[in-house]
């Protein structure tokens, strides 16, 4: 369990920092917010994955290898950007 969870957070830092370095722009992500990233695309192109090339229904949320955790730490990313350039700040 304790493999799992530090392979996790390994992936999630490579997938995040990969992820954030494909997408243009300034993120403005910390350390932590860029792990989270990588953990939260490893398992949307986990989902995906078994959506596109078919996979068991009990198996939709799993997590990814490393090409389909940075595919889906781009699509995190994408949205991330795209809700909080919506957020203004008025004075």
């Amino acid at each position: 369990m304790l493999g799992f969870i530090l392979t996790l957070i390994v992936v999630g830092l490579i997938a995040g920092a990969l992820a954030r370095l494909l997408v243009p722009g300034r993120q403005g992500l910390s350390i932590p917010a860029t792990i989270i990233l990588g953990i939260v695309g490893s398992f949307v192109g986990g989902f995906l994955g078994s959506l596109l090339f078919g996979g068991s229904t009990r198996d939709l949320l799993h997590p990814a290898g490393i090409i389909g955790s940075v595919i889906g730490a781009v699509i995190v990313l994408l949205i991330w950007t795209r809700v909080a350039g919506r957020r203004t700040v008025r004075s």
